[in-house]
């Protein structure tokens, strides 16, 4: 069994995005997959299907695999919009849908989270508009925008109980963010409290260089172990960056008392 230290990093932290790079699956194997990671021994460190708003459709009649004590738990994905109105009524579609696809599916289909890009333009407009419309849903919400802009999209989310999303990688080299701009986003959130979830890229444990993008894979331990240890020491984004950077998994160390890396 992992130890005490690992289990609470990594519960419930991996959503599966199986409809997506590397994977790329269609729907139904995607889903096929999510019904045996849920009847699993991993199943602890699993969370959420992502699923986009877009597929509630074509899901439903591939819900046999799921049952109550094996729901499909799903993080609900929005479309990229670029403007004010745009974002508005995907918004609007997204609610509708997922109050239709939760209800018709009660016991087998659990909507944990609804996340989305937000469209270019103030920040504080379009929380205001997803307020107005996602308000009487009880879900976990995480607005994504690009690492340059990350912290002040952060401070901008700062006591609205809403989250940020930041992109890890993707499927070129250009995709990834550098260390100093993730640990910016990281010592941001911490500071005013925001919650905050990552997409893409964070396939490996720990930094290492990868051909397939021709770059330096952000690892999960590196990421996970330094958002927590930046929250628990106060770290500036420079120490932060430090444990970004680390490529040694001898550095982290786990136990049933604490994790650590190297003198942390």
């Amino acid at each position: 069994m992992p130890a005490a230290s690992l289990r609470a990093l990594l519960a419930h932290a991996i959503d599966y995005a199986g409809l997506f790079p590397p994977a790329d699956l269609a729907l139904e194997p995607a889903l096929q997959n999510q019904a045996a990671y849920v009847r699993s021994g991993d199943r602890w460190m699993l969370g959420a299907f992502i699923l986009p708003v877009a597929k509630f459709g074509e899901a439903r009649p591939q819900l046999e695999a799921f049952d109550a004590e094996h729901a499909l738990e799903v993080s609900a994905l929005g479309p990229k919009t670029t403007k004010a109105a745009e974002f508005r009524r995907a918004l609007e579609t997204a609610a509708d849908a997922i109050k239709e696809f939760h209800n018709g599916h009660k016991g087998v289909v659990s909507i944990r989270q609804f996340e989305m890009p937000l469209p270019a333009g103030p920040v504080a407009k379009a929380l205001g508009v997803a307020r107005a419309t996602l308000g009487d849903l009880a879900l976990k919400v995480f607005w994504e925008a690009p690492a340059e802009s990350a912290a002040k999209t952060i401070e901008a989310l700062s006591g609205s109980n809403a989250g940020f999303k930041l992109r890890t990688g993707g499927v070129t080299a250009d995709a990834f963010p550098s260390g100093e701009q993730i640990a910016r986003a990281l010592v941001t959130a911490s500071r005013h409290r925001v919650p905050i979830k990552f997409t893409a890229g964070l396939h490996h444990p720990v930094l290492k260089f990868h051909e397939s993008v021709g770059t330096k894979m952000h690892g999960f331990l590196n990421v996970l172990g330094a958002g927590v240890l930046a929250a628990e020491h106060r770290w500036s984004e420079t120490q932060t960056q430090e444990m970004l950077a680390e490529e040694e998994a001898s550095a982290f160390i786990f136990d049933d008392e604490m994790m650590r890396w190297r003198d942390w």
